[in-house]
């Protein structure tokens, strides 16, 4: 498979990932390939810095030093790295900007869903902003300045926005609900792209962006389209 290499030095290495590839190899798809065992066999050992879900795709950094992992690892661990992603979702909220802080407790039931707990989960934040409102769906730009798993899913779910193709989180597939409007959105997959990544490197700036890639770029070109954009509520 070839990757998308979006940079390369001594210390680290940026990758535009696809979506449906793992990013480490884990549970019971241990033996089907993952992103870092692909750059292993091109740059030797890699070490891992953080995780997008199998199918989400965009930017995702490697060290290739312990060294570098550990200053990463501490960047990512403190917060001193700005995430942006980019997602379409069911509805159209009447805000242009907010920020969700529902506590999320991991790895729940037999599915292994992310949920929000107030009792027993981990603080958690993730700041929305409107991009595009179309007819049914809407573009939000998502900035979580924490990293709990599948946090951006869940805290737009929780909102009443779940995720286009998102079917863990409130977002059935077109053949099992035909009443969620999709109007043939060719997206099978969690709508959500890690568009750029932003943070300082032992004194020096670094910016990575993602460009959208072929399926959430179609996706929304069908909702230009077919439903047209749509102007801010009125205050």
């Amino acid at each position: 498979m070839e990757l998308n290499q979006i940079y390369v030095d001594e210390n680290f290495l940026a990758v535009n990932k696809p979506a449906g590839l793992a990013a480490v190899p884990g549970g019971w798809e241990a033996d089907v390939p993952a992103l870092v065992k692909l750059l292993e066999a091109d740059f030797g050992r890699v070490w891992t810095v953080h995780r997008l879900d199998k199918g989400t795709s965009g930017v995702v950094l490697f060290a290739r030093t312990a060294a570098a992992h550990r200053t990463l690892s501490l960047l990512f661990e403190t917060h001193a790295v700005r995430k942006t992603y980019l997602a379409i979702v069911v509805g159209i909220p009447q805000w242009d900007e907010h920020t969700a802080r529902h506590p999320l407790r991991i790895n729940v039931g037999h599915s292994h869903r992310t949920v929000v707990d107030h009792a027993k989960g981990k603080p958690s934040e993730t700041a929305f902003r409107v991009l595009e409102r179309f007819t049914d769906h809407s573009l939000l730009e998502a900035r979580p300045a924490t990293g709990r798993t599948h946090q951006v899913r869940v805290h737009a779910y929780a909102l009443g926005f779940p995720l286009l193709g998102d079917e863990l989180y409130g977002q059935p597939s077109i053949e099992r609900d035909a009443k969620v409007p999709r109007r043939g959105v060719p997206l099978h997959r969690p709508a959500l792209h890690a568009v750029s990544l932003e943070f300082e490197f032992e004194g020096k700036p670094f910016s990575f962006t993602a460009p959208h890639p072929k399926d959430f770029a179609e996706a929304l070109e069908k909702l230009r389209l077919s439903e047209g954009f749509q102007s801010p509520p009125e205050e």
